[in-house]
C-alpha cells in the first residue's frame, strides 16, 4: 500500500524543528487556522462568491492489480477520486460578520499566544 510511506514521511516532517520551534508551532496552531480562514473569507468577499470543494469519482482505464507473471496484462476500468471546486453564492453581509468575528478571535488569541511564545522561548532557549 502506498499510503504507509507517505504517512511515515509526513510524521517525520511533523517532528522536524527544534523543541522551541515545536512548542511555538503548537502554541500558534489555532492562530494559523484563523489566518487561513480570514484569508479565505477576504478572498470570497473580493471575488463575490465562494468555492466549494467536492469529491467526485471518475472511472479511468489502468492496468489491473491482479496480474500474474507469465500472463498477459489486462486493463481495468477503475474508480479514481478527484477534488473539484464549484462556485457557490455567498451573503456578503454574513461574510462581513464572519470576518469580523474571526478577526476579533485572532486578536484575542494573538495576545494569549505572545505569552505562550515567551514561555516556549524561556523553556527551550536556543
Amino acid at each position: 500500500m502506498h499510503l504507509r510511506p507517505a504517512l511515515f514521511v509526513l510524521l517525520l516532517l511533523a517532528a522536524c524543528g527544534t523543541p522551541q520551534e515545536q512548542c511555538i508551532r503548537t502554541a500558534t496552531r489555532e492562530i494559523a487556522t484563523l489566518d487561513r480562514l480570514i484569508a479565505e473569507t477576504e478572498t470570497n468577499l473580493a471575488r463575490g462568491y465562494a468555492l466549494e470543494e467536492r469529491e467526485v469519482v471518475r472511472r479511468e482505464w489502468s492496468r489491473c492489480d491482479d496480474w500474474v507473471p507469465g500472463t498477459p496484462r489486462r486493463m481495468c476500468f477503475e474508480p479514481v477520486w478527484h477534488t473539484v471546486k464549484r462556485p457557490v453564492a455567498i451573503d456578503p453581509a454574513a461574510e462581513e460578520r464572519k470576518l469580523g468575528g474571526l478577526e476579533a478571535r485572532r486578536k484575542a488569541l494573538g495576545l494569549q499566544a505572545a505569552s505562550a511564545i515567551a514561555a516556549c522561548r524561556a523553556q527551550y532557549p536556543e
